[in-house]
């Protein structure tokens, strides 16, 4: 072993600059108009290396901060370019580059991809720098997921089990569905960092307890709460934020449909105006929590004109009985809402998946399912506001996702190192071999780095920018953690595969990050790669 190089933030950033010119080469090949689709596999590449790029000046200013978080930043930076490297290698016209555009960084890349350097930095994981409110809000929420999250997370997980109701009455003790809900509604959102910030850090240590059982619990009444708070009547807001943040009423969300999952403009699900309401006919899927949940946000189309698009959309809040995990089926009975009229029914069938279990999802049947005039979100005015509604409901998911990505990394870099250290092979543990400890090097690295990204778009957030960059985020992290758990996985060897050690787990639970709240290839193309092009272009 060797000692790390001395980390130059000032050689990092010269280094970066090189990516950067890069990124925006390739940015300018695809300003044409059509260029994003018609070149799908260059926007896709440029969405990612913009991401690591972006990742990688946030490390930068981590990086002043002490000795191990420069080393730790310039860790990152050099596994960047060499990322972007392999990404342009073989396709430099297409990029619009020169193929010599690394060697200003070369240097730079040679010192700090070192494997003996690498070696050195195994076991520096930098400090978090968080405030001392928001390392309390890190401490207070870290306690429950040890406490009452872990003990539980690997038999919700083999047994494809429901959350247990006092994890559910626990987070709404301690104010964590009211996070995003304004105090004058009963919630804890004072405004400004706090809100966004507080929920990453919230959320990042929840997940690290059990992504299915906490880590995505707590965005489900969060979502519904942007919605009604962007869009919903006093009166809506009155009855329904309250019980959210209390946790009295719990939420699930019905957006995705069978035949659109990306594309929300084109959903079919109708609701047609009846007697005192609406009647609402069609198929929902991927509805998360939706057996337990006491009301669904739900998005249908009330405008039988195809061709107005998402301007023909409507939210609703529709309430339902909680139901069975292993499937539900509920009817209407017209006359005792008072009303005449074809008989109700809700039925929804489970989706059965990998990992990400404790919520469950469901597709789930509406037949003249009837949803009372009062709970269109908006009342009248919010007629074909819907999709807009149902977008800042989604407004803090991506920064959310990553900051569930953070929790379940730092989870597999914990249960890796641990074992490392305990294994023994070949007459010594596997964490004194160069590869391990490359590998626990780098998990490091890119978690402290994506962390600190995450921080940074909180606080971009909270003053109404960063929507670049929390999908941005978001893109890069999910893939990170794939890699992440995959390696922890792997230095278990054997017992990795094993589902009486946690890893197996949090490989699975990996996995479905880059899927949900925006697919990432959809999130690439559509998003990133588009708004960058945009930017570009003034």
């Amino acid at each position: 072993m060797t000692d790390a190089p001395t980390p130059d933030l000032a050689a990092a950033t010269d280094a970066l600059r090189c990516a950067s010119a890069v990124v925006a080469a390739a940015t300018a090949q695809l300003a044409p108009p059509g260029a994003v689709d018609a070149n799908q596999v260059l926007a896709y590449d440029l969405a990612h290396a913009a991401a690591a790029v972006r990742t990688a000046q946030a490390a930068i200013d981590y990086g002043a901060r002490g000795p191990d978080e420069a080393r730790l930043a310039c860790a990152f930076v050099a596994d960047a370019i060499a990322e972007l490297a392999a990404r342009v290698v073989g396709r430099e016209a297409e990029w619009g580059v020169d193929p010599a555009w690394m060697a200003p960084a070369a240097a730079f890349v040679a010192v700090h991809r070192n494997p003996a350097a690498l070696a050195a930095l195994c076991g520096v994981t930098g400090d978090r720098h968080l405030d001392g409110d928001f390392e309390l809000v890190r401490e207070t929420f870290h306690r429950f997921a040890e406490e009452q999250l872990r003990p539980r997370a690997e038999h919700i997980h083999r047994a494809n089990a429901d959350i247990p109701e006092d994890v559910i009455a626990g987070l709404g003790d301690m104010g964590a569905l009211g996070l995003s809900i304004p105090e004058e509604y009963g919630g804890f959102a004072g405004g400004g960092d706090s809100d966004y910030l507080g929920m990453v850090v919230a959320t990042e240590e929840l997940a690290w307890g059990s992504l299915g059982a906490g880590g995505s619990l707590i965005t489900r009444p969060e979502i519904l709460a942007r919605a009604l708070l962007a869009g919903g009547s006093e009166e809506q807001k009155q009855q329904w934020l309250p019980k959210l943040a209390s946790g009295e009423v719990m939420n699930a969300v019905a957006v995705t449909e069978p035949d659109y999952g990306s594309d929300v403009a084109n959903i079919s699900t109708t609701a047609t105006p009846t007697e005192g309401g609406w009647l609402v006919n069609g198929v929902k899927t991927w509805c998360t929590f939706a057996a337990r949940a006491d009301v669904l946000m739900l998005l249908a189309r009330t405008d039988p004109d195809r061709s107005k698009a998402h301007r023909g959309l409507s939210l609703f809040v529709v309430p339902k009985p909680r139901g069975d995990a292993h499937g539900f089926a509920f009817t209407q009975d017209p006359a005792a809402d008072g009303r005449g009229g074809p008989a109700g029914t809700m039925e929804g069938r489970p989706i059965d998946t990998l990992g990400y279990r404790g919520m469950h999802s469901y597709e789930i049947a509406f037949d003249n399912w009837f949803v009372p005039d009062a709970n269109l979100v908006g009342g009248p005015d919010g007629a074909g506001r819907g999709f807009y509604l149902q977008m800042a409901g989604f407004e803090n998911g991506r920064l959310q996702t990553a900051a569930r990505a953070l929790g379940v990394m730092q989870a597999a870099y914990e249960a890796a190192f641990d074992y490392a250290a305990n294994r023994n092979v070949f007459g010594q543990p596997i964490l004194q071999y160069q590869l391990t400890r490359v590998k626990l090097a780098r998990m490091a690295v890119i978690i402290q780095a994506t962390r600190q990204f995450a921080y940074e778009v909180a606080r971009l957030m909270a003053k109404g920018e960063g929507t670049l960059e929390a999908s941005m985020l978001k893109a890069y992290v999910c893939r990170a953690a794939e890699w992440v758990t995959r390696e922890a996985m792997q230095i278990h060897g054997g017992m990795g595969y094993a589902e009486e050690y946690p890893v197996s787990r949090y490989f699975v639970d990996a996995r479905v990050l880059s899927i949900f709240e925006g697919a990432d290839e959809t999130l690439a193309l559509k998003v990133v790669a588009r708004r960058l092009v945009e930017q570009a272009s003034g």
